[in-house]
């Protein structure tokens, strides 16, 4: 695996039951969420293991509980973790990829994660909004729409997760609009996302502010792999720039299809999706042809890693 690739998985992946198995297996798991626990003043490994769904969705124990399943798999496997040479995450899993870097600590960007969760939660209780997936249409074709669009309230593209997949967020009658516009240019589908607001959009410039003055506080380090930010989809090290790019990024869309295009320019062979589900393997089989996939979720997922790797 000299040419490996490992990506980390945003906000939606989640599901109820995730992680039971990694945090009943290790104590340095438990721990960890533990040190989440304390600061979001719930028991998240509850949370996560028992629900209800409706609870784990909501964005202050979403976050932190992804992230929490992306760290145990990498604490398990502890040397076994497959060296990568590049590595990338979908929104919040971009603080996954700065805690494989050794950008931070996997306890600093938990603790970063709580806080980044509960301020865009406020954010979208103090303006009610929306997002929903666009397919069919390409990048220029949904940008000119939501120009349009932006006459009955904000919208703009936030997820571009391949190119005929974009994700919108906005106020509601701005991103309603945006989708009878999509519909009306040819759009395959559509649809209104059951999410807490808009995520990726000007409207959480209020948590923008304070992610900005809580990472003031956290001590980066250089990255010993490349990093591929959402905000730009070029690799990055620096960690003055990545800095400012995870607090950029709560505003900015999330490039990722063009980070899956980046990828290609490492000639990776192997592309390793560790957290809940397998969105992003999915979205990276339409891009990287050729490419080995896997995603490790599970105990089992870590187990068969092993064997492969001693294969």
């Amino acid at each position: 695996m000299d040419k490996t690739a490992i990506v980390f998985p945003g906000q939606a992946s989640q599901y109820v039951g995730m992680g039971k198995d990694l945090y009943e297996a290790s104590e340095k798991v438990r721990k960890l969420y533990e040190t989440a626990s304390n600061v979001i003043g719930e028991d998240i490994a509850k949370i996560s293991f028992n629900g209800p769904e409706e609870t784990l969705k909501r964005t202050r124990f979403t976050q932190p509980a992804i992230l929490l399943h992306s760290l145990a798999v990498l604490t398990i496997l502890g040397e076994d973790t497959p060296l990568a040479s590049v590595t990338a995450g979908h929104s919040l899993g971009e603080y996954g990829a700065h805690a494989l870097a050794g950008v931070m600590s996997f306890e600093e960007a938990i603790l970063a994660v709580v806080k980044r969760a509960s301020l865009m939660e406020d954010a979208c209780v103090k303006n009610p909004s929306t997002m929903a997936a666009v397919m069919g249409l390409n990048e220029e074709k949904i940008t000119e729409i939501c120009k349009e669009a932006s006459v009955k309230g904000i919208v703009v593209p936030a997820n571009f997760n391949s190119a005929v997949q974009i994700v919108i967020s906005g106020t509601n009658n701005g991103v309603e609009d945006a989708c009878r516009l999509c519909k009306e240019a040819g759009a395959k589908r559509a649809m209104v996302l059951q999410v807490g607001g808009a995520f990726h959009s000007p409207l959480m410039e209020p948590a923008q502010k304070g992610m900005e003055d809580y990472l003031a506080s956290v001590d980066f380090s250089d990255a010993n792999i490349n990093i591929i930010p959402n905000v730009t989809a070029s690799a990055e090290r620096d960690p003055n720039n990545l800095k400012k790019l995870l607090v950029s990024q709560l505003t900015a869309p999330v490039k990722w299809y063009q980070t899956l295009n980046e990828l290609k320019n490492f000639e990776i062979d192997t592309f390793i999706e560790i957290g809940p589900g397998k969105v992003l393997t999915g979205l990276a089989k339409r891009e990287l042809k050729g490419v080995d996939m896997m995603n490790i979720d599970t105990l089992e997922d870590i187990e068969k890693l092993r064997i492969v790797a001693v294969g």
